[in-house]
């Protein structure tokens, strides 16, 4: 089941949010239902359904709910719309208020936990806890920008079958370095069926605009000021490595670390059973202190 919630973001711009497991025990979408609150923030071209299975494994016990991010799945994408980090920050903080999920527990994979723990730091009183899944703090800089839009320009759209989409991403895209069906499904969710063919459902232009927003800056900063127990979790193979992960552990006054094997940077994608058993007693821990 997938329960759609409309929340008003900033500049009033329209989010869609989604719970994927058992309804809520109150009729009214705002009100709490007495589980506590999980708020789950999906990365860059991501979309709310990639935490399907997470949400719904999470409701035996939170009342969990994904947020399609501004630009991405089905809430709103207006061409004039800002979107830089401090709308993102403030469409997660308008998220948690509307939903009143606060203080909850935020899960973020790459962009969304960077937007978690920058609201972490700016607003402790609605974060009991975080979760960042493989997202560097340290500046990328150009050259990973420049890379990213050549990437976008290289993407064979429009895919004539979603059979072209999954051999694209999980084999011939360049950026794959050994076949990886889980990749190729991954952006099977977040094509859409045009006259012409498959596209997705995000403007690559936009994406790129949302990225430039943090990819020249570090963001060790707001790590020091996050107060709550904190996990950051990385896959072997993704893009944050040891050393950085290990470092932003020691930066975050609550840090705690955890990996997870044969994963790539779509850790809860890539391996959703180990993922979930990595962050398990961390939950745990929250629940009981």
């Amino acid at each position: 089941m997938a329960r759609r919630i409309d929340v008003t973001g900033a500049g009033g711009v329209r989010l869609a949010a989604w719970e994927f497991g058992d309804p809520p025990k109150t009729d009214r979408a705002h009100e709490a239902d007495g589980r506590p609150g999980v708020l789950l923030l999906h990365g860059l071209m991501g979309r709310a359904s990639h935490w399907a299975p997470t949400a719904r494994w999470l409701s035996a016990r939170h009342r969990a709910v994904a947020l399609d991010q501004r630009g991405h799945g089905r809430s709103d994408k207006p061409p004039r719309a800002s979107y830089t980090r401090e709308a993102y920050v403030e469409d997660a903080e308008a998220a948690l208020e509307q939903l009143a999920l606060g203080p909850a527990v935020l899960i973020g994979h790459a962009m969304g936990a960077l937007t978690a723990w920058q609201l972490a730091a700016k607003r402790p009183d609605l974060v009991r806890g975080l979760i960042i899944c493989d997202m560097r703090a340290s500046a990328l800089g150009a050259a990973s920008q420049h890379t990213w839009a050549e990437w976008f320009r290289a993407w064979p759209v429009p895919f004539a079958t979603l059979a072209d989409v999954r051999k694209w991403f999980g084999e011939d895209d360049p950026w794959v370095e050994r076949p990886n069906p889980a990749r190729g499904e991954f952006y099977v969710e977040v094509m859409a069926e045009s006259p012409d063919g498959w596209r997705p459902v995000f403007e690559p232009e936009q994406m790129l605009r949302s990225r430039e927003t943090w990819v020249y800056d570090a963001h060790w900063e707001e790590l020091a000021q996050v107060r709550c127990p904190t996990l950051v979790v990385r896959g072997l193979d993704g893009e944050l490595g040891r050393a950085e992960a290990q470092e932003m552990v020691r930066v975050l006054p609550h840090g705690q670390y955890a990996e997870v094997a044969d994963a790539g940077h779509l850790v809860h994608y890539d391996q959703p059973e180990a993922w979930r058993a990595a962050i398990e007693p961390f939950l745990d821990g929250l629940r009981e202190s």
